[in-house]
């Protein structure tokens, strides 16, 4: 009787080692096992055997689940009947016999062979894909001929009946694949260790195809524009005081630009702007920011116009931009200073009102409200007070206060920011 119970518990294990594999290769991240068959390992080629062909490697876990399940229920069902007669005899006969014996098996095979290691598993994919590959690799030799010729049968039936190519299953990645990756390389990283350069590359580019205009464009209040009656040489002065390439140009207001101004066309020394005035490309604020890089390549533009939905300038946006959304920050010449974040003692910080809530948040790991309808500091502070306060005025929001520090006629431009004991 040990020895049956032994071999019982051998056959579960066996089956839950089958069942856990099988769920551990479906729902491992492709990306990171194509990655660990890379290496140049014992476990890494084991790796890249196993998983040369999906199809083999899970009908080799079928088989072998299979026939320790086969096994199992010829050894306990005689033991689970002997058991039954001799504590209860009136229910070890007939259908009663049969249909304890059946619940209990089933009951045992559930538990300990199928949903508990699948759960396991699937939690653990990638690991424990990795950590039991020997001894599947060992299996999946010995169950080849039976999985070779159960490939070669499904493929005569799919092939004949339903004109399929048959066993054509490889490897592949999702972008869901692809995100979990980045976000568990990201997770991975020590809190002030740089996030490898290729990794943001990755995530930016996931989060690319979501990025709309109005969240990439430089806000109206910090275009420069000139009006077309502008002299070339105040235009010139004005290339000068700003070190900018390009100025837009408007008609009435700025609502209404007309085009830009690139600063070599001043070379060709133009009587007026009208004669070097370039096009420049409109594009609503809901537009996905691929879509205006495809706009303005297509049309060799380098700037478009966003436009928001009354028809007016809500800012501007250049193809550097976009670029800069995945890549990370260009560095130009004539780039000003880094918006200013600095943090003065535990609990204060110098902010630019231009700075992102959900950036300061997650730099300094603190629970600024955030919302749809603003996106920075100074917009969090103009949707507070519905007006644009002055300079050495302290607003409080939640247990933040906020003294502005610098402002101009329109907009907020520096901060500084006291976080007080929350309740």
């Amino acid at each position: 009787m040990i020895s049956s119970i032994v071999l019982i518990v051998s056959m579960l294990l066996l089956s839950a080692f089958f069942s856990g594999m099988e769920i551990a290769y479906v729902s491992s991240n492709k990306i990171h096992i194509e990655l660990e068959k890379r290496q140049e390992d014992f476990l890494g080629r084991v790796l890249r055997n196993l998983t040369a062909q999906p199809s083999k490697f899970i009908i080799t876990m079928l088989i072998g689940n299979s026939i320790a399940l086969v096994v199992y229920s010829m050894l306990t069902g005689d033991l689970i009947l002997d058991q039954i007669a001799q504590w209860y005899p009136a229910l070890s006969t007939g259908f009663q016999g049969l249909l304890l014996q059946t619940v209990i098996s089933t009951i045992v095979i559930l538990l300990t062979a199928e949903f508990l290691p699948k759960v396991f598993f699937q939690i653990y994919s990638n690991e424990l894909l990795k950590f039991f590959c020997v001894p599947a690799y060992l299996f999946y030799l010995i169950f080849w001929p039976i999985s070779w010729f159960c490939i070669q049968i499904s493929d005569f039936f799919l092939k004949t009946f339903f004109k399929s190519n048959g066993d054509q299953l490889q490897l592949s990645f999702s972008k869901i694949e692809l995100g979990n990756y980045i976000t568990e390389q990201m997770e991975s990283a020590q809190e002030q260790e740089e996030v490898d350069s290729e990794i943001q590359i990755f995530q930016n580019a996931l989060d690319f195809g979501d990025l709309k205009a109005r969240e990439v464009m430089v806000p109206r209040t910090e275009m420069i524009a000139v009006h077309k009656d502008t002299s070339i040489k105040e235009l010139n002065k004005k290339f000068v005081s700003t070190g900018l390439s390009k100025v837009l140009i408007h008609e009435d207001t700025i609502d209404n630009i007309t085009g830009y101004v690139h600063s070599f066309d001043l070379f060709k020394s133009p009587d007026s702007i009208d004669q070097v005035l370039r096009k420049v490309v409109n594009v609503p604020e809901t537009m996905l920011a691929k879509d205006v890089l495809n706009t303005l390549i297509k049309r060799h533009k380098s700037i478009a116009i966003v436009i928001d939905e009354y028809g007016g300038t809500s800012g501007l946006i250049t193809v550097e931009d976009i670029v800069e959304e995945l890549f990370g920050e260009i560095e130009d010449e004539h780039d000003t200073d880094s918006l200013i974040d600095t943090q003065l003692t535990e609990n204060s910080f110098k902010l630019s009102a231009r700075l992102e809530v959900d950036q300061v948040n997650e730099n300094y790991k603190l629970d600024l409200p955030e919302s749809e309808q603003y996106e920075t500091i100074g917009g969090l502070i103009v949707n507070t007070t519905e007006g644009i306060p002055e300079e050495g005025d302290h607003v409080t929001i939640d247990h933040f206060t906020f003294t502005i520090l610098e402002k101009s006629d329109n907009k907020i431009d520096l901060v500084h920011l006291e976080v007080g004991d929350s309740e």
